[in-house]
């Protein structure tokens, strides 16, 4: 049972990043900061770097490891060596739980940068963990299910040799050999399986999907993501564009928005960047109508989504459950969004969006037609809706108290904590 000083139960949270890179790192800081608000005592373990907020506990951090940065061959060694099992996080990890003895871990994305190298150590110490799988590397080795070939299942029955004859990580035949070896040490030694309380998916999908692969029911519990309504103003008034936000890679599908954007005619904003941008820009080459806005945050991402008259998901992966389509949702906009992966179980057809095949070029280009040629009054109603819909279902209230008695159940005791949502 927990052991709790000052009626405060202690929760270490664990990921990579130490920033909001993308929408798992979000959701690993907006955690913590939820129960630090509600009178939980906090701690993070994450990996050193340049944009990191501050952290009480960033003196426990892992030292920087990224596959772009330009290694001599020794420190490669080393790096290949941290991917596959990191003794230098887990020895800062147990100086940390020297310091802070959590009644609660709660893991976010690990793998690479951190490695599951603390779970067993966590799970020695006797401490409940939890993880939230933001993607599915639990299952597929390469985390995405795709490759350069597009959607791909091949290591389902468990040969994993199939990431590296398909160089499944970035088309490389050496990064995709070395976390062929790193996933295959991993499964060896259960590092994941047996070391993991419970696995929190934040869609449908993820738990179906990750049952094929084999995890058992009982350990998957589904958690959906959150978001603070009451910090969003909405604006339903019908923006005269199509707006795309996020990272411009072949994943995204944003070639085939482009493609239908150019059919329909309509202006579409590219808010992003990524490796495939100057494919992207050559692709939209001559159509004055497709406008690349670069990185774009905080007021200025605001801004563009307030003013847009739906944002579109044309994502030809298993998307699990996009943050993005919350705030687009909070902001009063409806959103166009590929029937793939954790999508379509965030849209009502006509009530808060509408979805199209994925890839389907002709399909997106009817959709964005639709709602193009629909009035402003219709537009506007459906960004009602899918306002209504997410302050009433995607709410912290249900967020946290579905994560309570998660935590509960795994003997950690909450019942004197006051709650501040």
């Amino acid at each position: 049972m927990s052991s709790l000083k000052n009626n405060q139960p202690k929760l270490l949270s664990i990921n990579n990043y130490h920033y909001r890179r993308g929408g798992s790192d979000a959701v690993y800081l907006d955690h913590d900061k939820m129960f630090s608000n509600n009178n939980w005592d906090t701690a993070s373990f994450a990996m050193h770097h340049p944009k990191n907020l501050p952290s009480p506990w960033s003196k426990y951090f892992v030292d920087e490891l990224e596959f772009g940065h330009a290694y001599n061959a020794y420190q490669k060694l080393i790096m290949a060596g941290k991917v596959v099992y990191s003794w230098e996080a887990r020895k800062k990890l147990n100086h940390l739980l020297d310091e802070f003895q959590p009644d609660i871990a709660h893991a976010h994305c690990i793998y690479h940068h951190i490695s599951p190298s603390v779970l067993s150590l966590l799970h020695k110490k006797g401490i409940p963990t939890v993880m939230t799988a933001h993607d599915l590397k639990i299952a597929c080795p390469a985390y995405k299910m795709l490759n350069s070939q597009g959607i791909c299942e091949k290591c389902i029955n468990g040969n994993v040799l199939h990431l590296a004859k398909n160089r499944c990580i970035h088309n490389s035949l050496s990064i995709s050999s070395l976390i062929t070896i790193e996933s295959a040490f991993h499964k060896f030694l259960g590092l994941y399986r047996n070391n993991l309380d419970s696995i929190i998916v934040p869609s449908h999908f993820f738990r179906e999907k990750l049952i094929q692969w084999g995890w058992p029911k009982d350990k998957l519990v589904y958690i959906p993501n959150f978001i603070d309504c009451s910090q969003i103003t909405p604006n339903y008034e019908a923006g005269k564009y199509f707006l795309y936000i996020g990272r411009l890679a072949p994943e995204k599908g944003v070639d085939t928005l482009i493609k239908a954007a150019i059919n329909a005619n309509i202006t579409l904003k590219i808010a992003g960047t990524g490796p495939y941008e100057k494919h992207l820009k050559a692709t939209a080459e001559g159509h004055e109508n497709i406008q690349f806005l670069g990185f774009k945050s905080g007021d200025d991402l605001w801004s563009l989504i307030h003013n847009t008259r739906a944002i579109v998901l044309p994502s030809e992966w298993y998307e699990n459950a996009p943050i993005s389509i919350l705030e687009a949702f909070a902001a009063g906009k409806p959103v166009i969004g590929a029937n793939i992966g954790g999508i379509p179980e965030m849209l009502q057809n006509d009530v808060t969006g509408l979805t199209f095949k994925s890839a389907d070029i002709e399909d997106l280009t009817d959709k964005i037609l639709k709602i193009n040629t629909y009035s402003d009054d219709k537009v506007s109603a459906l960004g009602k809706n899918a306002r209504d819909f997410v302050s009433s279902t995607f709410t912290a209230e249900r967020y946290y108290t579905d994560m309570i008695k998660l935590y509960d159940s795994l003997g950690v005791n909450t019942k004197n904590l006051r709650k501040t949502l």
